[in-house]
């Protein structure tokens, strides 16, 4: 998320806001080879290949369509030191849209230009968007877009404790990257959406948003009838004590928290009052969609400031990640973009 903000700058900046993160208790992390959390695979190769190769999935919404062992496969990959933290016109983040762009291949995803990447005009270094789309199945419908997207960048090298200097991303934000992916792999599979679905993963989000600003005023001026942005951020552990599996960036805006929960047998998206405090709406990629649209467009999170603290740290690793949470947010996600991908009109709207 963007990391402009002042508030309490002398103890963490966080890209949708600020604040002094609690200790979580490390020690209790399960780890081993279930994949629950933080299951560590030989090497990133092995993982690319791993993940890359997931059949094609036949399972319906009365099944699982993930489990843990795909959530692994991802993060163990996008993670990974291999990929040196993926910062933005790095090699690592080349090896990250490498990666993207076989899932996507591999699971009947299209690239939405004449390739997957789109490289940005507004960052210093060649950097690009990894664009994806499954074409809508409704004649009429397929014409509105929705976008899913997450941010697949991170900061890189920094200074670090010890002898470790790679900040890898897990939370932020392979977590959104991966849950992006598995949908993208969902629909490509089934072809169960009347929109049209554009799968965006980010660059240069770390960089000031510079990666959905750039998409979003390229498809303003391809006049896209963009009706929805549904944007996946830092979602690799559970919220504390709370009744509802995300929180919602901009939660009174709009009725599309209403929505997701509609087409949901839990209480999918909820309302954070720190997030409404420090103003995530505006700290994430759904944001230039906002102002180049003027669409609903809002983040999905599960970060909220008392379950990580590890942001923008060495320590933002993989054996930190809930997998089963994980899979949890991609299976529940699957019919509430379903359903707002099929809905007969466009009933998201700004308050």
């Amino acid at each position: 998320m963007k990391k402009q903000l002042v508030v309490l700058l002398s103890t963490l900046s966080f890209a949708c806001g600020s604040s002094q993160l609690q200790q979580t208790d490390a020690d209790n992390i399960p780890q081993g080879p279930d994949g629950v959390k933080g299951r560590i695979v030989e090497t990133a190769g092995e993982v690319a290949v791993q993940a890359t190769g997931i059949e094609n999935s036949k399972t319906t919404l009365d099944k699982e369509f993930t489990g843990t062992e795909q959530i692994a496969a991802h993060m163990n990959f996008l993670a990974s030191d291999e990929l040196q933290g993926r910062d933005s016109g790095s090699e690592g983040i080349a090896k990250a849209a490498d990666y993207i762009e076989n899932v996507f291949q591999k699971n009947g995803v299209s690239p939405y230009f004449n390739s997957y990447r789109d490289t940005l005009s507004n960052f210093k270094k060649i950097a690009y968007n990894v664009v994806g789309v499954v074409e809508g199945s409704d004649p009429v419908l397929k014409d509105e877009y929705v976008i899913i997207g997450a941010h697949y960048d991170h900061i890189g090298i920094i200074g670090g404790e010890g002898d470790d200097t790679i900040a890898n991303g897990a939370n932020d934000n392979a977590t959104g990257t991966t849950t992006v992916i598995e949908l993208a792999r969902y629909f490509g599979t089934t072809k169960k959406n009347k929109r049209s679905i554009i799968f965006a993963l980010f660059s240069a989000e770390e960089k000031g948003l510079l990666g959905s600003e750039h998409l979003a005023k390229k498809l303003k001026q391809q006049n896209l009838d963009l009706y929805v942005m549904l944007n996946f951020e830092m979602v690799g552990v559970p919220m504390v004590g709370k009744d509802h599996l995300l929180y919602m960036s901009g939660y009174e805006l709009s009725n599309m928290a209403a929505v997701s929960n509609r087409y949901s047998d839990i209480t999918f998206a909820g309302f954070l009052p720190k997030a409404k405090e420090l103003n995530l709406f505006k700290r994430s990629d759904n944001y230039p969609f906002h102002t180049v649209f003027n669409v609903p467009s809002q983040t999905y999170c599960t970060f909220d400031f008392t379950n990580f603290d590890h942001y923008h740290k060495v320590g933002d690793e993989v054996d930190t990640i809930d997998f089963e949470h994980m899979a949890k947010v991609v299976n529940k996600a699957i019919p509430v973009m379903e359903g707002i991908a099929n809905a007969p009109t466009k009933e998201i709207k700004y308050n």
